[in-house]
């Protein structure tokens, strides 16, 4: 039987971090950027989803004032498809009403249909379009919105 929890990420998730990044992303963020964002950013909140101790997922959250904007989220491809994924957002959305935040933002990928179709489970609307948005392969994006 698996134990699966939702927590704020630490420094010594970072090695599986990597990983989850690696497997799921184009162009992934490095040790480094995630480091500054838990140890310099005053602004940010990341959280993992793990399995008995070991992260699979994670979500990251900016919460500027009453703004709140989603970094990135992912989840080990081995574990999708079994609502990890809304669980993990949920939390993320739940952790932004607890920090005062009245509103959220997300940019997700035009051809991202499962991420989009998640996101509109939990009232995002999209209000816009940055165009070649993703440097991998100049994708735009869709800007994502919700009133918390």
């Amino acid at each position: 039987m698996s134990d699966v929890s939702i927590r704020p990420m630490r420094i010594s998730d970072l090695h599986q971090i990597i990983n989850i990044e690696q497997k799921t992303f184009n162009t992934p963020w490095d040790e480094g950027s995630f480091k500054s964002e838990l140890e310099q950013n005053k602004f940010a909140h990341y959280y993992v989803i793990e399995d008995e101790g070991i992260p699979f997922g994670y979500c990251g959250l900016w919460v500027v004032y009453e703004s709140a904007q989603i970094t990135n989220i992912a989840i080990l491809p081995e574990y999708r498809g079994n609502n990890y994924g809304q669980e993990l957002f949920s939390y993320a959305l739940d952790e932004a009403r607890a920090l005062q935040a009245r509103e959220m933002s997300l940019e997700v990928r035009t051809s991202n249909i499962i991420a989009q179709k998640m996101y509109r489970k939990f009232g995002f609307v999209p209000v816009g379009i940055r165009k070649n948005y993703y440097i991998d392969n100049h994708e735009d994006a869709i800007v994502m919105w919700v009133k918390l």
